[in-house]
C-alpha cells in the first residue's frame, strides 16, 4: 500500500463528515483505525459491514438493490453536477467555494459507498443534461442558476431518501446508513437555501426561489398539515400559523415523483 497516496487523499476529505460516524466507533467497527484512516477507508469499511450482515450484493433482497440503485442514480446526478461546477473558473463566489467543495466531496463518498455495496449490480452512470432539456440555459455560467439547480437537487434528495426508507426495513444496517446519508443531504439543502436567501426549511409548498416548473414538483405536498391523522391546522388554530406548521415537518417524495423531477436532467 502506498502510504504517500493515502496521505494525499486525506487532504481531500473534510473531517466534519466523519463526525457523523463516531457512534460507529463506539461499537468497535473503527476501533483499530485512526480518524484520518477512516476518512479514506470509510466507503470500503461501511460496505464490508453491510455485506457481512447480508452477504454479497448478489444476495441482497431485490427491493434493497432497487432502492440503492435509485439512490445511486441521484448521487451520480449530484456528484457530477458539483464536480463540473466546482471546476468552472469564476462560477462560484469565493465566499461559497468551500461549502460547495465540501458538498462535492460528500457526494463523491456517497457514490463510492453505494457502488461498493452494490458491487456488480450497481447501475452504470448515465449521461446528464444539466440544462434540463433547455429549461436552464446558463447552469454553469450563472451562479444564481447553478445554486438554484443545486437547491432543487438537494431538497429532492432529502425527500427521496425519506420516501424510500420504509422499503429498507428488511435491511436494518443499510437503512441506518441511508439515514446517515439523508442527514448529510439535509445539511447540504439547508446550507444552499441560506446561500440563496431562503429559510433553511421549507414553508408551505413555497417555490423557495425556484422556477414554477421546477419548484412546483420539488415542493409538491410540503403544504401538508396532517400528521399521523391529526390535523395540526385545526388543533393549533390561532396559536401557530400554517407556515410554521408545515416548516416543522418535511414530507417524503415517492419514487415516481422523484423520477418526474429528475427525468429532464437525463439524456
Amino acid at each position: 500500500m502506498n502510504l504517500q497516496s493515502i496521505f494525499t487523499e486525506l487532504d481531500k476529505v473534510d473531517e466534519a463528515f466523519f463526525d457523523r460516524l463516531e457512534h460507529v466507533s463506539r461499537r468497535g467497527l473503527f476501533s483499530t483505525l485512526t480518524r484520518k484512516t477512516v476518512a479514506v477507508a470509510a466507503p470500503a469499511i461501511m460496505a464490508s459491514a453491510l455485506t457481512k450482515a447480508y452477504g454479497q450484493s448478489s444476495e441482497l433482497p431485490q427491493n434493497v438493490v432497487d432502492v440503492l440503485n435509485f439512490a445511486l442514480l441521484l448521487e451520480y446526478l449530484e456528484s457530477d453536477f458539483y464536480e463540473f461546477g466546482t471546476n468552472v473558473p469564476g462560477l462560484i463566489p469565493n465566499e461559497f467555494k468551500p461549502a460547495f467543495e465540501y458538498i462535492r466531496r460528500h457526494e463523491e463518498l456517497h457514490v463510492k459507498l453505494l457502488k461498493t455495496v452494490l458491487g456488480p449490480k450497481a447501475i452504470a452512470k448515465p449521461p446528464f443534461d444539466y440544462s434540463a432539456k433547455g429549461m436552464f440555459t446558463d447552469t454553469f455560467t450563472n451562479f444564481q442558476t447553478f445554486s438554484a439547480v443545486s437547491q432543487a437537487f438537494e431538497d429532492t434528495g432529502v425527500r427521496a431518501y425519506k420516501g424510500q426508507a420504509p422499503n429498507l426495513m428488511n435491511a436494518k444496517p443499510i437503512l441506518e446508513t441511508a439515514l446517515r446519508i439523508h442527514a448529510t443531504e439535509a445539511a447540504h439543502a439547508a446550507r444552499i437555501r441560506y446561500m440563496r436567501g431562503q429559510k433553511g426549511w421549507i414553508p408551505l409548498a413555497s417555490l423557495s426561489g425556484l422556477p414554477q416548473s421546477v419548484g412546483s414538483m420539488v415542493y409538491m405536498g410540503e403544504d401538508n398539515v396532517v400528521q399521523k391523522g391529526i390535523n395540526l391546522a385545526n388543533l393549533l388554530s390561532g396559536q401557530v400559523p400554517l407556515e410554521g406548521i408545515t416548516e416543522a415537518f418535511d414530507e417524503p417524495l415517492t419514487r415516481e415523483q422523484v423520477t418526474t423531477i429528475v427525468k429532464p436532467f437525463l439524456v
